[in-house]
């Protein structure tokens, strides 16, 4: 079971990796095959459309196949195949397949093992758990940032592809080999209830909407909209954008460790969440309000709504405290589908309202456009954290 954790979390490094490579690839794409980020905007977003619409499905397949087939099968042909379409990708269409494949095929990692966490270890030490295992596969983040860029121009992005092919395939290998499934639960919740229990729930629905909008701006400014804000606004080289994009992906990780063992250590499990939310929302609100203020400013800004906005373990560690057993599988995954499918809608639309602010007429006032931006990513979760207020508090 260790070696088979060790390889969903090296499958989790690879989801990582995958949903947030797109802005350090942005400059090159563009220069070879035309890809704007307009285009990549719509392909990021098809990543996370994909992944949160697999989620019941995957929630369905944890509890009645269980995570070893489930996982390796989808990370094979999904997230293996999406990589050498990518890699042989000749515009924004081809590209658009590749990422609805790889989040089709990224979807199952992290529920794995929240799954196996949640059948086999305690819930007290559930969000610290889940708190490491995404620190660990954050390390993903930081590859697809500097890393990344040095690859890149050492041996091209096509072959870089197709090296992540064979990485990909090679870990869908191991967790098929090496997962070993939990005992199932009862008839594998043939007649236990469905997943609309949950929702009775006092309050659950208020953890499902924060979740919605809470990943959203970390995950979609990381993943896409960093790198070129940092080098239209500031006129930074690629080396100084891999370098900023590398400091807001080790803040993330940095806070994903933090608040994975916080809500024992305040005995909420509700009130740290809303606490860092609080302030990963003024990050935002300065940057909307100064998107120019200079080059480290913003930097520092990007990686404080990284360490801050990093809740993603705390908010579904949470929900976990009110999943019955034979629901553990389909609870994690539709908890996820809000957090991934709100960012998908969110980073999906983002292009539009970036075109909209006039961020792509030339000579025009890119700083406001970006400024625009961010204040579209904090009016929703200042919404959700109002609305979070109403959820029901564990200590459990």
């Amino acid at each position: 079971m260790r070696a088979g954790l060790g390889f969903l979390v090296a499958g989790y490094v690879l989801s990582q990796f995958y949903r947030a490579f797109l802005a350090v690839l942005a400059p090159v794409l563009d220069a070879e095959i035309g890809v704007r980020p307009e285009d990549l905007a719509i392909s990021s977003g098809l990543w996370f459309l994909a992944f949160a619409v697999m989620q019941m499905p995957v929630g369905w397949a944890l509890d009645r196949i269980g995570p070893r087939r489930t996982t390796a099968v989808l990370l094979a042909i999904g997230g293996g195949g999406g990589a050498a379409v990518f890699a042989l990708a000749q515009g924004p269409m081809a590209l658009h397949l590749a990422m609805v494949l790889i989040g089709i095929g990224c979807s199952p990692v992290l529920m794995a093992s929240y799954y196996i966490f949640a059948r086999m270890f305690s819930p007290a030490i559930f969000g610290t758990l889940a708190g490491a295992i995404i620190g660990v596969g954050s390390l993903g983040n930081i590859a697809g940032a500097a890393p990344l860029a040095a690859l890149v121009e050492l041996a091209g992005w096509r072959e870089t592809l197709w090296g992540l092919t064979a990485v990909t395939l090679l870990v869908a290998g191991a967790i098929w080999r090496l997962v070993q499934d939990p005992p199932r639960v009862g008839d594998g919740g043939k007649s236990e209830g469905s997943v609309f229990d949950l929702l009775r729930v006092p309050g659950m629905w208020a953890i499902m909407i924060l979740m919605a909008v809470a990943y959203a701006p970390a995950a979609s400014i990381r993943g896409l909209w960093a790198g070129p804000y940092i080098g239209q606004v500031f006129g930074a080289d690629a080396g100084t954008i891999g370098t900023v994009t590398l400091g807001m992906a080790l803040a993330m990780v940095a806070g994903n460790f933090a608040y994975g063992p916080v809500d024992r250590i305040f005995r909420s499990k509700k009130w740290p969440v809303f606490g860092g939310n609080v302030l990963g929302a003024l990050c935002l609100a300065v940057l909307w309000l100064a998107p120019d203020a200079g080059i480290w400013t913003a930097a520092a800004l990007l990686a404080g709504l990284g360490l801050f906005g990093a809740s993603f373990p705390a908010i579904m560690s949470h929900a976990r405290a009110f999943f019955p057993p034979h629901l553990v599988g389909r609870g994690v995954t539709f908890i996820n589908m809000f957090g991934i499918g709100g960012a998908g809608l969110m980073q999906f639309a983002s292009g539009r309202v970036f075109a909209a602010a006039g961020g792509d007429v030339p000579g025009g006032d890119v700083a406001g456009a970006y400024g625009v931006l961010f204040l579209y990513f904090l009016v929703p979760l200042v919404m959700g954290l109002v609305l979070y207020l109403f959820s029901r508090d564990s200590r459990g």
